[in-house]
């Protein structure tokens, strides 16, 4: 029996963490807590200690800003001017919720998503859950990857083609593992960074466009909504909400050294982690505010307007705003290679606690890395080879993977709203009834969205194909009448003359 009992912590220190406690971020003074009348008293509010937990919410930030997001975007702007900026707005705020109900679930149980899902449900149900998990990282990552390489190809003056970019956008996977060796901040610092480029990039080409504040707060402010631009006000809401990054938040609030079984530290943890959160994605709503409205101001009510997309965006922004002190061309492309390399490095990263999570496979961070870049990279390359001469065929691909994603969200959204509202598992940091059904709602109101959007864009496919046979079948029914009538008449000159 005393065996048993020495095993026992020998098992947990052998299961895969998100974090070693050698990687961790010491947090000073985060045990200052007191009890007073049965309740925790927090400490006051510390701009050092902010500045410590500062970090995961900017990671997880980037799937917000990826170039799938920024592909809708433009499109938004492009097709309905000002009027969704409204939405983009709310969808960002359904976003931060359902961020900040997986940062929830890290600090107060010290596991993330993934591991829970393991330990929680049926060996089937697990497995399940990582294969879609699985799926949806690769789909994003292609289009995050794919992105890379437009962005490679413009900045190259077109030398570089879409395979090439694709193959030295793999090799982030290094630059992230070389990063990582060096310390979780140095990594966060990396992320800021190109945050911080995008945010230059992007606000300058807005300060170029010079759109119209009155129209821009009234889209804001103003909800609009037509049957002309249904089509992009469920394209940015269904884009808001990545599956892996449901998973990867969980995780990644993991790297700050707290004891989860103080009440007091948990609670301090979740205030730094929301103010810190809500101050990411208040970044992210501006910078994707700035894409937005650049294609309203240029391409709205134009027609151009239907046939922008994420490969030639770049060339209409010249074309429309010349070229400056700086060609417009590449501060696009400078802006979208930035988007594109911090989301492939998230990507990576997200993998790595999905895979470690759901399997346990005791493998070093380096080769799970390796794993998740070449389930990603393999299917993208060969992507790039079959569709690197067409655009079309681009957006039609794009229109898959974001398909792809919607059909993964409700694998990602009801296991974690399942587990914040089990008490066994939170405590007394289960959701209360307000914040469940509220929560609830939104991913209701999210699931139907990207509902709608699979029915409409498998319908219209459905539709294309049907009409596309239905014309190939006429064409050879008339194509093989007139042949026989030619055959007969040509046998007999007089059949088919009126006397």
């Amino acid at each position: 029996m005393p065996v048993e009992e020495n095993q026992q912590p020998l098992l947990q220190e052998e299961e895969e963490r998100a974090y070693d406690s050698d990687e961790k971020v010491l947090i000073i003074g985060v045990d200052s807590d007191t009890e007073s009348g049965g309740s925790t008293v927090l400490p006051p509010f510390s701009w050092k200690k902010l500045w410590l937990f500062t970090g995961p919410g900017f990671l997880m930030s980037i799937a917000f800003l990826d170039p799938g997001n920024l592909e809708g975007d433009l499109q938004a702007g492009a097709i309905a001017g000002y009027s969704l900026l409204w939405l983009l707005l709310w969808a960002t705020a359904m976003g931060l919720l359902v961020q900040l109900l997986s940062a929830r679930l890290g600090v107060a149980t010290g596991r993330h998503l993934a591991e829970l899902c393991r330990e929680e449900y049926p060996t089937w149900a697990s497995m399940v859950l990582w294969i879609m998990a699985e799926l949806a990282l690769i789909g994003a990552d292609i289009q995050e990857v794919i992105g890379s390489a437009i962005a490679l190809k413009i900045l190259s003056n077109g030398f570089l083609p879409l395979w090439a970019g694709v193959t030295i956008t793999a090799c982030d996977c290094f630059i992230f593992l070389f990063l990582e060796n060096y310390g979780v901040r140095k990594l966060e610092a990396v992320f800021a960074v190109l945050i911080g480029i995008m945010a230059v990039t992007f606000g300058w080409m807005f300060a170029d466009a010079k759109p119209s504040a009155s129209e821009l707060f009234l889209g804001i402010l103003i909800p609009k909504l037509s049957s002309k631009t249904i089509k992009q006000a469920v394209g940015v809401v269904g884009c808001i909400i990545m599956p892996h990054n449901v998973f990867l938040h969980s995780a990644l609030v993991q790297s700050r050294e707290i004891d989860h079984n103080k009440k007091g530290q948990v609670q301090e943890a979740l205030r730094y982690y929301s103010i810190e959160s809500t101050a990411a994605l208040a970044i992210s709503f501006m910078i994707n505010l700035f894409v937005t409205t650049i294609f309203a101001k240029g391409f709205h009510g134009t027609e151009l307007a239907n046939s922008i997309g994420l490969v030639n965006a770049g060339q209409y922004l010249q074309d429309k705003y010349g070229g400056g002190f700086f060609p417009i061309l590449y501060i696009w492309g400078i802006g979208l290679l930035a988007a594109g390399q911090s989301s492939t490095i998230t990507g990576t990263y997200a993998g790595q606690f999905i895979m470690g999570g759901f399997l346990n496979l005791g493998l070093k961070k380096w080769l799970r890395a390796l794993i998740t870049r070449s389930c990603a990279i393999i299917p993208t390359i060969i992507v790039a080879l079959v569709f690197d001469t067409s655009e079309d065929s681009l957006d039609v691909l794009n229109e898959w993977l974001n398909m792809l994603q919607s059909i993964q969200i409700p694998f990602a959204l009801i296991p974690l709203l399942c587990l914040v509202s089990k008490e066994q598992i939170m405590g007394t940091f289960t959701v209360g009834p307000i914040l469940k059904m509220f929560s609830w709602l939104v991913a209701a109101l999210v699931m139907l969205i990207n509902g709608y959007l699979l029915l409409d864009f498998f319908s219209n496919e459905v539709t294309g194909v049907v009409f596309t046979t239905v014309i190939e079948y006429d064409h050879q029914t008339s194509t093989a009448s007139y042949l026989k009538h030619a055959v007969s008449v040509a046998s007999d000159p007089l059949d088919g003359c009126q006397i």
